[in-house]
């Protein structure tokens, strides 16, 4: 006998109320009458929307990783990449905003800051950040907070690919496999030389790896492309919410995620 009342729920679905429409869609809530003010609003709330979805990503790819899974961690890689791409592009779409335009309602930004995104502090520790300075100013017991010092104290993705590499068949050193994951990964000569063997065999392994640089040179795309659009918008101004702005942001360019991959470029 069918259950009328899940019938109803289920005609009662529509493309509105499966994506929420009304609650993304009544998210925007500008503090000026500026004309300029909802673009600045969406572009950032997008970007939070594809943070989340990379880790999703991130952390299913470290399972599969986890599992030896070459086939599935190359596809949940690509993915990741082409959302980088897309929130790269993101960035001509703020820059057809003009440094006057944004000056019309940046005061009403307060202390806000795209410095405080928690998403972004989770994305950087799950690559390999430990640093408490990341989650110093989130309250102490609020989930922020909790979420990025969870992240530090799981394994970071390159300590995922040096477990998926042990399930190969490598043999990753124990100062690697064994290493303390709360602390930041540092650059090792023995796990090099295994990376060589890595590209030497040319197979499954090899291509994660690369797809690996693809990601590390897609976060630094992501940085460089960042930093130059506050240049362009406020100058060496101090940034929103007390941040040190562009300054701040030119401190954390052209420093690789995975420094070991790039170590071995010039011997392959």
């Amino acid at each position: 006998m069918s259950d009328p009342q899940a019938a109803d729920q289920q005609a009662a679905l529509t493309y509105t109320s499966y994506l929420a429409l009304d609650e993304v869609l009544g998210a925007q809530r500008p503090r000026s009458d500026e004309h300029d003010e909802p673009l600045f609003i969406v572009i950032h709330q997008v970007y939070e929307l594809w943070f989340k979805q990379i880790l999703h990503e991130l952390a299913h790819l470290q399972a599969r990783l986890a599992a030896g899974d070459t086939a599935h961690a190359v596809r949940t890689l690509r993915r990741v990449l082409t959302v980088f791409k897309v929130i790269v592009a993101q960035i001509d779409v703020l820059e057809t905003m003009t440094p006057r335009q944004f000056t019309s309602f940046r005061a009403r930004l307060e202390s806000s800051s795209g410095f405080q995104s928690a998403q972004f502090r989770e994305l950087e520790a799950v690559l390999g950040r430990r640093d408490r300075r990341a989650f110093a100013h989130y309250p102490a017991g609020g989930a922020q907070r909790a979420a990025i010092e969870a992240a530090m104290s799981r394994p970071s993705l390159m300590d995922s690919f040096a477990a998926y590499l042990r399930a190969h068949g490598y043999e990753v050193p124990e100062e690697v496999a064994g290493r303390d994951v709360t602390s930041p990964w540092e650059p090792s000569k023995e796990f090099q030389r295994v990376l060589l063997a890595v590209y030497a065999d040319d197979s499954g392994p090899s291509t994660v790896a690369e797809h690996l640089v693809d990601l590390d040179e897609g976060v630094q795309e992501w940085r460089y492309r960042h930093v130059k659009m506050v240049e362009r918008t406020i100058g060496d101004k101090m940034g929103s919410g007390g941040s040190a702005g562009a300054a701040y942001l030119r401190g954390t360019l052209f420093a690789p995620v995975f420094p070991d991959l790039w170590a071995v470029r010039g011997e392959l």
